[in-house]
């Protein structure tokens, strides 16, 4: 392993060196000054840098880490990570964690890094919005991600989507998404079901019935497009259920009970009699043979 390291070090100069012959980053890390450290590229130890207390990704795949290793063991670092100042050779990382894991992993011992000043809120809302802005998060980080800038950095959703570039139904969108019962939620941080499945859950009130429907999606691996005719079946059903009798009113039922009543005297038999509310129904005779019909034809002097 340790004839391998003088190769790191040349593919880290391949990847970035080039193009920073002329940047700041010769400058050592504690030569950094506050007033010159918003913009400048600099290589930074990795032992001096902390992770990101408000790094909004939970899950790192350790698969895909190692072969980011193995690619900055080639390519170097083409990206640097962006990282604050809090004290001499002390760094705390904004953005870019999984490139400094990588780093660590593939055996390099310094990075290159924006350097830039920011306080907490600052810092919270940049690695927030740069993450974001890769496009590498799922579905709920995103939608973590989106519930703490509102939160913690007093952002309005018409703010929030400006700095993110997504319009206010995209954001609410995904806030929607924390409303899930945390199975669902656990569902699409492994990937188990996708953010479509999820929009299509949500319009179910019914926990119990949304999370039935949500292990049908799971256990016959079913489409987005068939969740969402089961979740429209089932509402559909729901809202019948819930639609108002268009029946009669309690005084006219009464009276048509009475008829009814009168009918079935008259006939010497049970008479069905239904109504509207626009007075337009049926009324049924049922006889019981030949000879019963013959009655009744003669009651109506048919015959």
């Amino acid at each position: 392993m340790s004839e391998n390291k003088p190769n790191r070090k040349n593919a880290l100069g391949r990847g970035l060196g080039a193009l920073l012959e002329d940047s700041p980053a010769k400058h050592k890390p504690n030569e950094i000054l506050p007033e010159i450290a918003k913009t400048g590229i600099f290589e930074i130890p990795l032992s001096e840098i902390q992770v990101n207390p408000y790094q909004p990704r939970v899950h790192f795949d350790k698969n895909t880490l190692q072969e980011l290793a193995d690619s900055i063991l080639v390519q170097g670092i083409i990206q640097p990570i962006t990282v604050r100042k809090l004290a001499p050779n002390e760094f705390q990382l904004i953005s870019g964690e999984r490139r400094f894991q990588a780093s660590k992993l593939a055996g390099l011992t310094q990075i290159p890094a924006y350097v830039r000043t920011a306080n907490d809120q600052q810092m919270l809302e940049m690695a927030l919005i740069e993450n974001i802005q890769r496009e590498n998060l799922n579905a709920l980080e995103i939608a973590n991600s989106y519930q703490r800038l509102l939160v913690e950095c007093n952002l309005k959703q018409e703010e929030l989507g400006d700095r993110v570039g997504k319009n206010r139904t995209t954001v609410n969108n995904y806030l929607r998404l924390l409303k899930l019962p945390p199975t669902i939620q656990a569902a699409i941080r492994d990937q188990q079901i996708s953010m479509g499945h999820a929009r299509a859950l949500i319009n179910i009130e019914d926990v119990e019935k949304q999370l039935a429907i949500f292990k049908k999606a799971v256990d016959e691996e079913l489409s987005v497009r068939n969740v969402e005719a089961l979740v429209k079946a089932l509402n559909s059903r729901k809202e019948e259920k819930e639609k108002p009798s268009k029946g009669l009113d309690p005084v006219r039922k009464y009276e048509m009970n009475k008829i009814q009543q009168r009918l079935a005297t008259h006939f010497g038999t049970k008479v069905a009699l239904k109504a509207d509310g626009k007075n337009k129904g049926e009324i049924k005779i049922p006889f019981n043979s030949a000879t019963d019909l013959n009655r009744i034809l003669e009651i109506l002097e048919i015959i």
